[in-house]
């Protein structure tokens, strides 16, 4: 029976994500943060309850990835499609409140370029399909992980809502950044850089001296800075792995 319990939070983290993805399409951009977030929280636990139980399988590997792809690679996209869309000044896809069998692209106002935000979403499907198949990630990642990348894209309407500014908004609502960032963040999660992973073989502060240190970091930019901490702790992320390359190595 322990068998299932991993695979039933990694469900729990398909059905946050798939919540997030109705949110997302109704704009309702913090209630989609709070179930990714939600699913980013089970997907963390039920690896970490599959090594606990010693009950790990390939069915929740391929499990995990399939929900992985939901929360952290669905909706990001559309929450990058619906950011161009707003910034483009154009009117954004409309979700029918009736049954509609038409087939016409012309009754559909859908800004091409605003589609290039599903980008992420193609490459959050290429990055864990990498993933599944490469044995050398069990003790570090190769490039950005999908919920790391989930997280900053999610935070751009939630630096908007809570943390707004005409500055911030001319940087973040304008479509030269959103296609740039974008661009970044297909390259980041499929780049062939090696960062550490936040697994612990053990909890001794000697070994894992650079881990709990990061994680001081992010509490402490999260206190100070709010949504705005969560860029800063993924550019620390990086610039972290390169100067303790060790930690790739364990």
């Amino acid at each position: 029976m322990k068998k299932f319990i991993p695979n039933f939070v990694t469900l729990l983290n398909l059905f946050s994500g798939s919540i997030a993805v109705l949110f997302a399409v109704y704009n309702n951009f913090v209630a989609a943060a709070i179930f990714v977030f939600l699913g980013i929280f089970f997907d963390f636990f039920d690896g970490l309850l599959a090594r606990k139980l010693n009950v790990q399988s390939d069915l929740g590997i391929q499990l995990d990835s399939l929900a992985d792809m939901v929360t952290s690679g669905l909706v990001p996209g559309i929450v990058m499609f619906k950011l161009l869309a707003i910034s483009l000044d154009t009117e954004e896809l409309s979700t029918a409140k009736e049954w509609s069998s038409d087939f016409e692209f012309s009754s559909v106002h859908m800004p091409v370029l605003a589609l290039s935000g599903l980008f992420i979403t193609l490459a959050s499907a290429y990055r864990l399909a990498k993933f599944n198949i490469d044995e050398d990630q069990q003790t570090y990642f190769k490039g950005l992980p999908t919920p790391a990348n989930a997280l900053l894209i999610l935070s751009l309407p939630l630096i908007l809502e809570f943390q707004n500014s005409n500055l911030i908004t001319e940087i973040i609502i304008n479509p030269w950044f959103l296609i740039i960032l974008t661009l970044l963040s297909c390259y980041l999660l499929n780049a062939d850089i090696k960062l550490f992973a936040l697994k612990f073989k053990d909890y001794s502060f000697k070994r894992n001296v650079v881990r709990y240190g990061f994680i001081m970091f992010t509490l402490v930019m999260v206190v100070l800075f709010q949504f705005i901490a969560i860029p800063i702790v993924i550019l620390g992320y990086f610039l972290t792995s390169m100067l303790f390359k060790s930690l790739t190595a364990e």
